[in-house]
């Protein structure tokens, strides 16, 4: 992780956007956190009027009952869609605040990275190949961006929303809240172990798909001499046994995604249960309402895709974390010829192009004609 601090200078350039779009997650998760206040009140005001309409049964204001049921559901309709597109809108803002960071950002490192390629010496690029100072300016640099926009805002909503969503468990049963979270240490540890394989397999990932872009590039540039020497079978199939490196590397990588995520919402069904089980019991106790099961769900169901995105974002971090460390080793590299002369000297004279033109030797084909300026 200490190779990410690189990036604090840019956090810190671009600081307004990120605080106004912390500002902005955690306004849109106050209202959608009051949205299941709403239907906790709509629906203890339900069961209370039906009880009513039973004890008027077949008397004649039972329509009156009727109609101010019908009120309630929609008044508290309206101030659910009221309080969603409200969310909404802060989402939206929420988004081009932090995302739109994240672009600026990943423009201001690519640009780093080409003024430093710009100024190392001809024998750096001896000892790199060419594919793989593309793949550091290209794949390592969205890496990056991952996680400087989509695993920092989806961080902070989860923060946010946690803080937000536990605050109003607490307040209405801190009992039925403690049943209801019990899965997430679990949670938490299968994070904390898969979050490793994830950081050591995008590692190999990320060397073998430079090795690729190396092989790709170096054939392309060289074509001649391979078509000279009847070496396009013997490159194929070394580009396909290479090819099927990265495959399985990558499948090793998706595998255990592919286990994480079922078991992730596993958990989070268990949630769900145990809230509906103890919250039926403390219904029957007297100490809650049934309108309160109906919010914990809600609650409950609020967290799963944050807890979902905790191993996602684990996984975004682990892949810019090594793919920040692959662009760290080019950085760190100081140029072996250094300047001494101050190099911004005033340009002075003029050039005058008159009636230019120039011919491709082996082709023969003419690219400028007549060019003056």
């Amino acid at each position: 992780m200490k190779d990410l601090r690189h990036l604090n200078k840019y956090f810190f350039r671009y600081r307004w956007h990120f605080l106004w779009g912390i500002i902005f997650v955690s306004a849109s998760n106050y209202f959608r956190v009051l949205q299941p206040q709403m239907v906790r009140e709509a629906l203890d005001l339900v069961i209370e009027n039906v009880s009513l309409f039973r004890l008027f049964d077949s008397f004649s204001n039972q329509s009156l009952l009727f109609a101010e049921l019908g009120k309630i559901l929609l008044y508290f309709g309206l101030l659910v869609l009221v309080l969603a597109l409200l969310m909404g809108v802060f989402m939206y803002f929420m988004r081009q605040t932090i995302i739109v960071m994240s672009r600026l950002i990943e423009y201001d490192l690519r640009k780093s990275i080409f003024g430093h390629y710009e100024k190392l010496s001809l024998a750096f690029y001896k000892r790199n190949n060419t594919g793989d100072l593309m793949s550091r300016i290209t794949e390592d640099v969205s890496k990056v961006r991952m996680y400087l926009g989509p695993a920092v805002l989806y961080g902070i909503n989860l923060v946010s929303l946690f803080v937000l969503v536990i605050y109003a468990m607490v307040s209405v049963s801190w009992e039925l809240t403690l049943y209801s979270l019990a899965p997430l240490p679990l949670l938490s540890v299968s994070i904390y172990y898969v979050s490793n394989l994830i950081n050591k397999r995008s590692e190999v990932i990320q060397k073998q798909l430079a090795r690729l872009n190396s092989i790709a590039q170096e054939v392309y540039s060289g074509i001649r001499v391979v078509k000279s020497y009847v070496q396009e079978r013997f490159m194929g199939k070394y580009f396909a046994e290479q090819s099927e490196d990265y495959k399985e590397k990558a499948m090793q990588l998706a595998k255990v995604d592919a286990l994480f995520f079922p078991v992730m919402l596993l958990l989070i069904g268990a949630s769900t249960v145990i809230t509906v089980y103890i919250g039926g019991l403390q219904v029957v106790s007297g100490k809650i309402t049934t309108g309160n099961i109906a919010e914990f769900v809600i609650y409950v169901n609020m967290l799963t895709w944050p807890v979902t995105a905790i191993g996602w974002i684990a996984s975004i971090v682990q892949q810019a974390a090594a793919s920040q460390r692959r662009i760290n080793e080019f950085l760190h590299t100081e140029p072996e010829i250094v300047s001494e002369v101050d190099e911004d000297l005033p340009i002075q004279g003029h050039i005058e192009f008159d009636g230019v033109g120039f011919v491709y030797p082996d082709t023969g084909i003419r690219a400028l004609d007549g060019v003056s300026f």
